[in-house]
């Protein structure tokens, strides 16, 4: 159970980074690609859907975070700070916080306080009232909500949609896995209604998200 005080004393410390005059965050190029704006434009809600959903937030989240911005993960409990940094999430600006599956909204608005971006796991049907106080908390803070989920649950601003996914690095069961081809889809809502396809490798060779 997460300690609501605590996250509320976060939030307000960190405001001051979260109160820029920027409407964009900044992104990786390889992400900006996929963007309308070529960046993550405050008071949104955004999605990463497919199998490499994860690691797809962990990239959006590195552009961000490099640049200064306070970024939390609420509900990732499998995603360690060794994956966030290689992806290049500054970890000296991450916030990880655990919650139980029914307080993951609430956790998250609370964050949004004061946190540029909160990436969020929410239960596989989030109930429509959660996911509309999410969306009204990012457009009153100018905050940024990523939701993380292997499925579609309801309309957002933008997705991004890891439509196929394959390893390298194998050869006849030798080697090892090296970077992983993606083809990622972008849609939603205004700008972006119209769907944009780009190759990523995610990770690359380097470890983190590069062009294809």
């Amino acid at each position: 159970m997460f300690d609501t005080e605590r996250l509320q004393v976060l939030a307000a410390r960190v405001r001051p980074t979260a109160a820029s005059r920027t409407r964009l965050l900044p992104t990786l190029p390889s992400i900006a690609a996929l963007l309308p704006d070529g960046g993550l434009r405050r008071g949104t809600v955004v999605r990463c859907t497919g199998r490499a959903a994860r690691s797809m937030a962990l990239a959006v989240a590195a552009g961000p975070s490099a640049a200064g911005s306070w970024c939390a993960l609420v509900g990732m409990d499998d995603v360690g700070a060794l994956a966030a940094a290689g992806y290049g999430v500054d970890l000296e600006r991450l916030v990880v916080v655990h919650v139980a599956r029914a307080q993951w909204a609430s956790a998250a608005a609370t964050l949004a306080d004061g946190l540029d971006l909160v990436v969020v796991v929410p239960p596989p049907h989030p109930r429509p009232a959660e996911v509309r106080m999410l969306v009204a908390r990012a457009r009153d803070r100018g905050a940024v909500i990523l939701m993380v989920e292997e499925r579609p649950s309801c309309p957002v601003d933008l997705e991004l949609a890891v439509a196929e996914a394959g390893w390298h690095g194998l050869a006849r069961g030798a080697g090892r896995l090296q970077s992983r081809r993606v083809t990622v889809v972008a849609r939603g809502r205004g700008q972006a209604a119209r769907p944009v396809r780009r190759e990523l490798w995610l990770p690359a060779a380097t470890g983190k998200a590069a062009a294809a």
